[in-house]
């Protein structure tokens, strides 16, 4: 589905595209493709099990499956994550923060196979991230935004995309469409770090939210920030 001009909706279970529909809303992430001209970018990479009909999704809105060349990783989770190596293996490049890039090499408990009754399969990314690093992606400039607490790995990724700034924001952000946070069962969720978080991207200018999971923000996506800061000082301090 067509979300802005050029960029796409083209899996996720919330959204009714990839994953199951009945065994549990969070089966899948939403991922996104971003048609650059000579090349497609993809934010983050579903289940795995999924790859097959992200692929038929792209083709059914005209994008040639054959212009993927690079796909960022917000974090590790196994409905972020798992199809990577399924990417890679396609000839497309990973790229991640250094934390992710850890736990997905590793494939341990951080990537958290274990909520779907699954092994996660390790996978080096090629690229390594720092906070606040600006990179390019064909003639697309990307910015890291290293957002810790729902995992200490998780990372936003900021564009300027037809006058608006675009942030892709994970799972840091309640994704139904409210408040609220991401899933807080993660072995290495972190509360206190992820109000820091929330007070750190609550200062951030972006005029449209792309969420992990669920409905998108097109108008003051701050606002959802803002609720989950409040939520977060009133029941975690």
């Amino acid at each position: 589905m067509q979300l802005l001009p050029d960029i796409y909706v083209v899996g996720g279970s919330l959204v009714g595209l990839t994953g199951s529909q009945v065994s549990g809303p969070f089966d899948d992430c939403n991922v996104y493709a971003l048609d650059l001209g000579s090349e497609i970018l993809l934010i983050d990479t579903g289940n795995g099990d999924s790859w097959p009909m992200i692929q038929e999704n792209m083709q059914q809105w005209g994008l040639d499956t054959r212009k993927i060349t690079t796909a960022l990783i917000t974090h590790p989770h196994y409905d972020h994550a798992q199809g990577a190596h399924l990417l890679q293996d396609a000839g497309i490049k990973l790229v991640a923060h250094a934390y992710t890039a850890d736990a997905m090499e590793k494939g341990d408990e951080r990537c958290c196979g274990y909520l779907y009754h699954r092994v996660f399969t390790p996978v080096s990314v090629d690229r390594i991230l720092e906070d606040d690093e600006q990179f390019s992606v064909g003639s697309l400039s990307v910015q890291s935004i290293h957002l810790p607490g729902h995992t200490l790995g998780c990372t936003g990724f900021l564009i300027s995309w037809r006058g608006k700034k675009v942030l892709f924001s994970g799972d840091v952000i309640g994704t139904l469409g409210y408040g609220h946070f991401g899933w807080n069962g993660s072995i290495d969720f972190d509360k206190q770090v992820y109000i820091k978080t929330l007070l750190k991207l609550s200062k951030i200018d972006f005029d449209v939210m792309l969420p992990g999971h669920g409905l998108a923000s097109f108008t003051h996506p701050r606002e959802r920030v803002e609720e989950s800061l409040n939520e977060a000082l009133m029941v975690w301090r």
